[in-house]
């Protein structure tokens, strides 16, 4: 008897993993974005953001040191190189970009 209570929890457990593994998390709609208040890009970003009513979370990181070492790491796992780094960097479900040449295509990535 004491062999079925362990195999149904058991199983119970399994399952409660397998059904927090496909959950959404609360952060996957939310876009990142990371920049300076001193980046007429970054502003605009954010602006941008605003105005097509995404759900996003601005960094300033020349005032949050984690945001910027958190931005660093995910840089870095996307092999995008840090040495001449365009701001803002934006992290979209994973899918990290910086800002590129054309500004405009760096923004219709917002709302893709």
């Amino acid at each position: 008897m004491k062999s079925f209570f362990l195999t149904i929890f058991f199983l119970f457990s399994i399952q409660i993993g397998f059904s927090q593994e496909n959950r959404p998390k609360n952060n996957q709609s939310t876009i990142l974005i990371y920049g300076s208040d001193t980046c007429h890009y970054c502003l605009d970003t954010k602006k941008y953001a605003e105005e097509h009513q995404l759900k996003f979370i601005y960094f300033d990181i020349d005032k949050d040191e984690k945001a910027l070492k958190e931005m660093l790491t995910k840089l870095r796992q996307n092999n995008i190189s840090t040495s001449n780094l365009n701001l803002p960097v934006v992290d979209k479900n994973g899918l990290v970009f910086t800002n590129e040449v054309d500004f405009n295509s760096f923004l219709k990535k917002l709302i893709e």
